[in-house]
């Protein structure tokens, strides 16, 4: 049997989120580094030169990403499928996983989370409360129309779980951590795919780790997820001092 993949990055991130919810869907063993990117120390850097989570590694394969490194276990775990068969709507997800990664990365994570968030509880800053309201008033609505408009009247984006699913749903998660929820009046069908995304017993698997930890101080996440019996690495690179990466 193979040595476990390990994983670098804390499950609260929609980047890391989406790489383990891929893991415990394919059935494959995993050992987590649960770091913020912001406390990663220069071996991480030497991982990661970005400053970015997660990073994946397969043997000597070190893997920066989280789309490249979903595309690398499907193809690595072929089964189950997690991208359309048919080409255009694999084409489809992949531009839908894109969106969230960049666009609703900024409003939802950077605009929104970073700032009620991360920023108070590692930098003791307070949040920039005009980019905050931009974001929830103006920036996300809109991203929500585009979303909605892009979606059929289905659980999921393409009639079966796919990349495309997974990747919107993780990142409306995170954002559930600063009290966002998706109105189901206005946009019925973002909030059905999140809500039948977040059912899926890998990500209340994964929702019960991060709750668990969500309000914890960083030193204290990883003994946390060790009582609960989650595989680490036998090491952290997440003894760093906090640092932003780069944008």
């Amino acid at each position: 049997m193979s040595e476990p993949v390990s994983v670098i990055g804390s499950p609260i991130s929609p980047y890391v989120r989406k790489v383990l919810a891929m893991l415990e869907l394919k059935g494959v063993p995993y050992r987590l580094d649960p770091i913020a990117p912001f406390v990663g120390n220069a071996q991480f850097t030497g991982l990661s030169p970005l400053r970015r989570i997660p990073v994946l590694i397969d043997g000597a394969l070190v893997l920066n990403d989280s789309s490249v490194i979903c595309q690398y276990l499907e193809e690595r775990h072929p089964e189950p499928s997690l991208y359309p068969a048919d080409v255009a709507d694999r084409a489809r997800a992949r531009w839908l996983e894109e969106y969230a990664d960049t666009h609703l990365g900024d409003v939802l994570i950077w605009r929104l989370f970073f700032q009620l968030g991360a920023r108070r509880f590692l930098f003791r800053e307070e949040a920039d409360e005009a980019m905050v309201r931009t974001a929830r008033e103006q920036e996300i609505p809109a991203a929500l129309d585009y979303l909605e408009a892009q979606l059929p009247p289905t659980e999921f984006a393409f009639g079966a779980l796919s990349i495309a699913d997974l990747t919107l749903a993780s990142f409306f998660r995170t954002a559930a951590f600063v009290k966002y929820t998706i109105d189901a009046t206005r946009w019925p069908r973002m909030a059905a795919l999140v809500a039948a995304v977040m059912a899926l017993p890998a990500m209340q698997k994964l929702a019960a780790l991060e709750d668990h930890i969500v309000r914890l101080p960083l030193a204290e996440q990883r003994p946390a997820l060790a009582a609960m019996g989650v595989a680490l690495t036998a090491t952290t690179l997440g003894d760093g001092q906090p640092q932003r990466g780069f944008r």
